[in-house]
């Protein structure tokens, strides 16, 4: 069932729906962080989090999915991440995200990890 779920939700963040990933994968205790040091407690936080950095996005110039893999309940997806935003910067991220799942096949647990 884990691996179903992985595939799902990565096809949807590779569409760029990033806030209905959250909205239809996290556990409603889900927690995250990044290796920035910050992160979120609890689905609402994350989907609040979500919109506001979709929000801020101007343009998507290329949202790739390379690979994921699945152990247990825990799988690690990497992707590469390059937007415009709107106050002139630009984002390029190389990242691994790794998820714990929980029996229902929802996110508890999301961490980011720079892949460069």
């Amino acid at each position: 069932m884990i691996k179903e779920q992985v595939q799902k939700l990565d096809a949807i963040v590779a569409q760029g729906a990033i806030v209905d990933a959250v909205k239809e994968f996290f556990a409603e205790d889900a927690k995250t962080s990044d290796y920035g040091g910050s992160g979120t407690n609890g689905k609402s936080e994350m989907v609040s989090k979500m919109e506001g950095f979709a929000g801020a996005i101007a343009n998507v110039n290329g949202i790739t999915h390379h690979h994921s893999i699945v152990d247990g309940n825990v799988s690690a997806s990497e992707f590469t991440f390059d937007f415009d935003m709107k106050d002139g910067s630009k984002i390029y991220w190389h990242e691994i995200i790794r998820r714990v799942w929980n029996s229902e096949g929802k996110v508890v647990e999301e961490g980011y990890f720079n892949a460069e």
